[in-house]
C-alpha cells in the first residue's frame, strides 16, 4: 500500500505521473516571452548614457567649485574622473553589443535609469557644490561621500556591522516565534482561541510605542533592542502564517488521510509547505518593519549601530556622515529583500506569478 510519505518522497511528489511533472518542466509562451531579448548590435540607450556620464565628469573637473569657507570639496577631482571611468565602461558595453555578455543583458533594462542617475547626480553637484544653491553644511555634494567613506569607513563599518548583528538576532527570533505561533493558530483551534483576541488587540500596537516599557524592564539597551525588532518582525509573520494554514484546501488533507497520514505528517508535509508563500510575505513584511524598528532603537539608547550613527552625525553636523549612513542604510536594507526574495524563489520555484524584487 502506498503511504503519504512515500508518495511525498518520490521525485514527482503529489505530481502524479511522469508526463504531467514533464509537462511543468515545458516552458509555455508566457514564460518565453516574460525572458528579456538578447542583446544585438549598438545600444543606443546606452550611448546616451555615456553621453550624459561624460557630461556630468566634465561639468565635475571643469566648473570650479564655489568657496565654501576655507575649505574646497575634497575628492572633486577622484568624483569626475570616476564619472569618466562609468562613461568609458558604458560607451564600450554599447558597441559591443551582444559580444558584452550578461554585463550587457544585465544593464540594458537599466538604461534610461542610469541616463536618469547622471542627471540627477549633475543637478546635484550643480545645486551645492558649483552654485552653493542648497546651503551648507545641510546639503553635501556627490563627492562629500567618498570622503566620509575615506576617513570615517572605520566607525561606519563597524555601525553598519552591528546593525546587522542586531538585525539579525532579532529578525530571526521573531520569525521563528511567529512561525510557530501561526501555525499553531492555524492548525489548533484551542490555540486560536486563546491566541487570536491577543493578537487582534496588541499586534496593531507599533513596536516603537513599546520603547520606554522595553527600554524599563530588559536587563540591557541591547537586548531591549532585540526584543523590539522581533515584535516588529512577529505580527506580520504570525499573521501571514496563520491565514496560509488556515486556508489550506481540505482536500489535501483528505488526499493525505486517505494515504495514512498521521497529524504530525499533517502538518510538516500539507500544511506548512502549502502555506509558504503566506509565510514569505510575512517576511517581507516583518522585515521591512524590523528594519524601521531597528534604527528607532538604536537612537534612543544602543550604543553602536546605523541609527547611534545618524544620530551622532546630526549632533556633530556632519551631515555628509549622515547622508553617507542613510545610502548606507538603502543599500543594506535593499540587499537583504533581495535575498529574501532569491531564497523565496529557489524554495517555491513551483509557483506562478510571484513578485519579483
Amino acid at each position: 500500500m502506498t503511504t503519504a510519505e512515500q508518495v511525498l518522497d518520490s521525485p514527482l511528489g503529489l505530481q502524479g505521473n511522469a508526463p504531467a511533472h514533464h509537462a511543468l518542466q515545458q516552458k509555455t509562451p508566457q514564460t518565453v516571452a516574460l525572458r528579456p531579448p538578447a542583446p544585438t548590435g549598438i545600444w543606443p540607450t546606452g550611448l546616451l548614457a555615456a553621453a550624459a556620464w561624460v557630461a556630468l565628469g566634465l561639468l565635475t573637473l571643469l566648473w570650479p567649485n564655489k568657496e565654501v569657507g576655507f575649505n574646497d570639496w575634497a575628492f572633486t577631482r577622484e568624483f569626475g574622473i570616476a564619472t569618466l571611468v562609468v562613461a568609458a565602461l558604458l560607451f564600450a558595453i554599447s558597441l559591443l553589443g551582444h559580444r558584452a555578455g550578461k554585463l550587457a543583458r544585465t544593464l540594458r533594462p537599466a538604461g534610461q535609469w542610469l541616463v536618469a542617475l547622471a542627471v540627477v547626480l549633475a543637478l546635484w553637484e550643480i545645486g551645492t557644490a558649483k552654485l552653493g544653491v542648497l546651503p551648507s553644511p545641510f546639503f553635501a555634494p556627490p563627492q562629500s561621500l567618498i570622503d566620509v567613506v575615506h576617513e570615517d569607513w572605520q566607525r561606519l563599518g563597524l555601525s553598519t556591522a552591528y546593525s546587522l548583528r542586531l538585525l539579525a538576532n532579532g529578525f530571526v527570533l521573531g520569525a521563528l516565534i511567529g512561525f510557530v505561533t501561526g501555525v499553531s493558530i492555524g492548525w489548533s483551534r484551542i490555540a486560536g482561541y486563546w491566541v487570536h483576541p491577543l493578537l487582534r488587540f496588541l499586534g496593531p500596537v507599533p513596536a516603537s510605542a513599546l520603547l520606554p516599557l522595553a527600554f524599563f524592564f530588559a536587563p540591557s539597551s541591547y537586548s531591549a533592542a532585540v526584543f523590539l525588532v522581533g515584535l516588529a518582525t512577529f505580527f506580520p509573520v504570525a499573521v501571514l502564517t496563520w491565514s496560509g494554514v488556515a486556508s489550506v484546501h481540505k482536500s489535501y488533507y483528505d488526499v493525505a488521510r486517505t494515504l495514512g497520514a498521521s497529524e504530525r505528517f499533517l502538518v510538516l508535509r500539507v500544511a506548512i509547505p502549502a502555506a509558504l508563500p503566506q509565510v514569505f510575505v510575512g517576511l517581507f513584511m516583518g522585515l521591512g518593519a524590523s528594519f524601521s524598528v531597528l534604527i528607532t532603537a538604536e537612537m534612543m539608547g544602543v550604543k553602536a549601530g546605523l541609527g547611534w550613527y545618524l544620530q551622532w552625525a546630526q549632533g556633530w553636523a556632519a551631515y555628509a556622515n549622515m547622508y553617507a549612513a542613510l545610502f548606507v542604510m538603502a543599500a543594506l536594507c535593499s540587499g537583504l529583500i533581495t535575498l529574501l526574495f532569491k531564497v523565496r524563489d529557489r524554495v517555491l520555484s513551483w509557483q506562478k506569478g510571484t513578485v519579483k524584487w
